[in-house]
């Protein structure tokens, strides 16, 4: 929120400079972000009055104007503008004035006739930043040859404040003071606020149908107001340092008040109004243009200001457009309401919008603020458009409106807290100085809360309250003092950071995506899956949870390939989400990606390209810090792999994961040009170890046979390993596969597998019988199950 210093201080005013007031404000919990002069340096700028005005002989678009700058004899100027008149106030720019950007006012002649300064424009001293269309007329009490900067206030700063959204009673200028006042102790004085006696005793009728999202409505018909009035400078400059445009008086007094007092206000043309106002959810399908233009389809969802024909507007958002305010307007329905922030809260963003009302109602209204905020803008719009006012018409739910809340505050937990102990007569004054309401009993206190601060309702809200008043610089800077046993270490759990330290060590880098996805990449991915859309998403391409790891991994490489980088090799732990919301699933999965060649660029490799078994070769490595036994590759179809290079992983015999190469249709559908390769395992199967036991070496020598067997070119190698291991007997300690081979002296549709078998017994030497009856067993039982021939 911007404003200007300048009205702060008419309502609290500390002995502080510009920068320590700034400060004091960041330090209570409010932080500044930007502390700017409301205008530009210039200099030699008075209020003078026209009191000539001729036509240029020689210029037809020309006036020669005599002004009184109150240093004597009026002085000829010639302007150009087309809406100088005699009698106005106007800021004169006296010969040897300099205005923005260095331009120095010199007597000159223009068309033959003498010219003794300027009379400037709004734009011309840097109070506009587009080119005004006239000068800038002042108002008819400023006191000619008085400085312009003293009469409009410009040696003012205006502070910009980034409030947290737990702080909605500081997005006016009320709240703000009411922050300053009490971290100087000073007393708060705004401007008197009196209820406007009526003066008809006409209303207009209104309804409430949803009392829980509107529990306060206010209304008040206005007769006779002259939208053509102009908006005094005084109210337009305000506006202006709290970056807000003038449009016209009725809409410049709505948000005026909003920045005031805090309290959104809407005005309706009375005109374009039938029956009655009613609060209401909107009817699906019903349609409202905006006053931005932009015509929107409500859904049943949306709280709506209506009449008897229509939604008027979107509550605590905007207005509509056919109902607002405009140049013909003569009477005027005046709202101020309370929505309930739970009711606008997203509102705005469905339907792509964002506005002043919907930021403060989103964060908390103060519920008793309405009528006051009404009696205000009714008074203001009474002086400037003048009018006759009714009486205020007032629809209230008791019930529906926010109670008063009370926390307690105990002397323990805030001494905990702060690390220091405060005196309880300091936490009392502090507490009261905030508006709150203070009840002390033995080593506690009893703390009501005021409707204007949604944000305090435990007793960690009273210890931040009491923190960032008594000064948080103040608090004392210690190490907690705790006592810490040893975390344990589980021999038979594999940590994440072991993990981490392998895939690093074989060139990944980890990724860290979010847990929401395109839902056009999951379906690309996953068809089948099905997991929470977001009801509010950040974007669109973000707005369905993860079913699995590879949506973001494949966008990472998207992201590195678009940034020229050819080899990629990432990895990511997460969470993936399955089925519905209220039956959702969520599984910590670790996930892979590689692309691109084998090895770095260098001279001592080649290009080749990294393949299925690079990929496995790296997951083993991760399946060996746990339980390799336990861990099963076999043959599997996945809507996101290759259908021939895809496997399933099987942990004790349950699924566990998947490896294989990107689907080609599914890489073509991504627009990738390169094929990538990918794995996803469970974490809870990965981190399951074995506690290390030793075993004895033998001392008795090995016994080693290699064999080669053909099988069918599609039989996977760990069929025979089984085959084998379950044949082999006790004493096999090793066995493993050393070559594959398709080609001459192999006939088509076969494939020469090569197996090394390592036998060796715990306490005796093993002959060449019992060997070769073990080998025999091999053979006949590869031969019956699987078809395979030991090749000669």
């Amino acid at each position: 929120m911007k404003f200007s210093e300048q009205w702060l201080r008419e309502w609290v005013s500390p002995a502080l400079s510009t920068q320590a007031l700034a400060d004091q404000i960041t330090m209570a919990g409010l932080e500044v972000d930007a502390v700017e002069p409301v205008a530009v340096p210039f200099s030699g700028v008075v209020v003078a009055e026209v009191v000539g005005k001729a036509p240029h002989p020689d210029a037809g678009k020309l006036n020669v104007c005599r002004v009184d700058d109150g240093s004597g004899e009026p002085v000829p100027v010639v302007c150009g503008a087309p809406n100088v008149a005699v009698g106005q106030k106007v800021p004169f720019a006296r010969v040897g004035a300099v205005l923005p950007d260095d331009v120095t006012i010199k007597q000159t002649r223009l068309r033959g006739v003498e010219s003794c300064g300027m009379i400037c424009s709004a734009s011309e001293l840097g109070l506009e930043e587009e080119s005004s269309a006239g000068i800038l007329v002042l108002p008819p009490e400023s006191p000619v040859g008085a400085g312009l900067r003293d009469v409009m206030g410009l040696d003012d700063y205006t502070i910009e404040v980034d409030l947290t959204p737990n702080r909605g009673d500081c997005l006016s200028v009320k709240g703000l003071a009411r922050e300053v006042g009490v971290l100087n102790r000073l007393a708060v004085s705004g401007p008197e606020l009196t209820p406007v006696a009526p003066t008809l005793d006409e209303t207009f009728p209104v309804r409430v149908e949803d009392a829980e999202r509107c529990p306060r409505y206010i209304g008040r018909l206005i007769k006779g107001v002259d939208v053509n009035a102009e908006t005094p400078l005084w109210m337009v400059e305000r506006l202006r340092r709290s970056g807000i445009r003038a449009i016209d008086p009725v809409v410049d007094v709505t948000n005026y008040v909003m920045l005031e007092l805090g309290q959104p206000l809407h005005a309706f043309d009375r005109a374009n109004l039938h029956g009655s106002v009613v609060v209401r959810l909107a009817r699906e399908g019903e349609r409202l243009v905006l006053l931005d233009g932009q015509a929107i389809t409500l859904d049943g969802a949306t709280l709506v200001i209506a009449d008897e024909r229509g939604p008027l507007a979107i509550a605590g958002v905007m207005g509509g457009e056919h109902s607002g305010v405009s140049p013909a307007t003569r009477d005027i329905f005046l709202e101020s309401a309370f929505f309930s922030p739970l009711a606008i809260a997203g509102q705005a963003r469905a339907h792509g919008l964002h506005t002043d009302a919907s930021h403060r109602f989103e964060r908390g209204v103060d519920p008793r603020l309405p009528r006051e905020a009404a009696e205000r803008a009714t008074a203001l719009l009474l002086a400037i458009t003048g009018g006759m006012p009714g009486p205020l018409v007032e629809v209230a739910s008791e019930p529906h409106l926010p109670d008063g809340r009370e926390a307690r505050l105990r002397v323990s937990r805030l001494e905990q807290a702060l690390g220091k102990s405060l005196p309880r007569d300091e936490v009392t004054e502090i507490l009261e100085r905030l508006g709150l309401g203070v009840e002390a009993s033995g080593e506690s206190w009893t703390v009501k809360v005021p409707s204007w601060r949604f944000d305090i309702a435990i007793e960690e809200d009273l210890i931040e309250e009491v923190a960032r008043i008594h000064g948080y610089n103040r608090l004392p800077v210690r190490r907690p003092l705790v006592r810490l046993a040893l975390r344990p270490d589980h021999e038979a759990h594999t940590p994440l950071a072991r993990l981490r330290r392998q895939m690093v060590a074989r060139g990944y880098q980890e990724a860290v995506t979010y847990s929401f996805v395109a839902p056009e990449l999951q379906q690309a991915l996953h068809p089948e899956a099905v997991s929470p859309t977001l009801a509010n998403p950040i974007s669109s391409d973000l707005s369905v949870m993860r079913a699995s790891l590879f949506p973001g991994l494949v966008r990472a490489l998207q992201h590195n390939l678009n940034r020229q980088q050819e080899r990629v090799r990432l990895f990511e732990i997460g969470l993936t989400f399955r089925g519905e919301l209220d039956q959702l699933h969520q599984t910590p999965m670790l996930g892979a990606l590689v692309c691109g060649p084998r090895e770095p660029e260098g001279w001592t490799g080649g290009r080749e390209p990294v393949d299925f078994f690079d990929l496995k070769g790296d997951l083993e490595s991760l399946l060996a810090l746990g339980e390799p036994q336990a861990w099963r590759f076999e043959p599997g179809k996945h809507s996101a792999l290759h259908p021939g290079q895809c496997a399933r992983l099987l942990h004790r015999g349950e699924e566990a994961g998947w490896i294989g190469t990107l689907h080609p249709a599914v890489r073509v559908r991504l627009g990738l040009k390169v094929d990538a390769l990918l794995f996803e395992v469970r974490l809870d199967a990965l981190t399951q170890g074995r506690v290390p036991a030793f075993t004895p070496l033998s001392r008795h020598p090995e016994v080693r046979r290699d064999l080669a067997f053909l099988v069918d070119e599609g039989l996977p190698v760990q069929a025979l390993l089984d085959t084998i291991r379950a044949q082999a007997g006790e004493w096999l300690v090793k066995s493993h596969l050393f070559d594959v081979y398709q080609g001459q002296g192999v006939p088509e549709g076969l494939k020469s597998v090569a197996l090394g078998l390592t036998w060796q017994h715990p306490s005796r030497t093993l002959n060449d019988e019992e060997i070769n009856q073990l080998v025999d067993a091999i053979v006949a039982e590869s031969r019956q199950h699987l078809g395979a021939l030991l090749r000669a």
